[in-house]
């Protein structure tokens, strides 16, 4: 499989998303009534435009180009750009207000995990006397595990959900001020 350079051609040092379209209508979702400016794109160009971007460091500079028909061109020149602005902008949105919430979830989480936890240990402490018998042990222990149990959500969150998250929000955010250029179709 070739690597992320062969599959991106490069452009006075800036990698190239290509996409080859006929019509322009063809980047959009033909369902969303909305302004041309302000239309959602196809899910498919979306997935295509978003996975491009994501094997590139977001250091590295990109540029998308479009290959139309000259008549396309002309018709769409000023308002393509500025309508895939829009709309991963408004996915950068999205994704923050996503992020924020996970954030959020995880706060009351770890809220709830400590107090059970800390329940669980008082009960263990309560229940683990000297004169305990075996049953006495077993209970106390289970309740150590139940409480630790109950921390992994939290710890699941603010050690590995939230990251990929945030690299979203960073490729929208770099693909809401992409250069778009429009080019003949060859």
């Amino acid at each position: 499989m070739p690597d992320v350079a062969e599959r991106y051609r490069q452009e006075n040092g800036v990698r190239l998303i290509e996409i080859n379209l006929a019509r322009v209508q063809q980047l959009f979702n033909s369902f969303d009534p909305s302004p041309f400016h302000e239309k959602d794109l196809d899910a498919d160009a979306e997935d295509y435009i978003v996975g491009a971007a994501r094997e590139f460091h977001l250091t590295t500079p990109l540029k998308m180009v479009i290959h139309l028909p000259a008549a396309e061109i002309k018709a769409h020149s000023g308002n393509l750009e500025t309508s895939i602005h829009s709309y991963f902008a408004y996915r950068r949105g999205a994704a923050g207000r996503d992020l924020r919430f996970l954030l959020r979830q995880g706060r009351l989480s770890l809220l709830i995990g400590l107090s059970f936890l800390a329940v669980c240990l008082g009960l263990r402490a309560v229940l683990l006397t000297p004169a305990g018998g075996t049953m006495q042990s077993v209970v106390a222990e289970g309740l150590v595990i139940a409480g630790w149990v109950a921390m992994w959500r939290p710890l699941q969150i603010f050690l590995y959900d939230w990251w990929p998250l945030r690299r979203m929000v960073r490729v929208y955010e770099k693909l809401a001020a992409i250069p778009v250029e429009t080019k003949p179709a060859t």
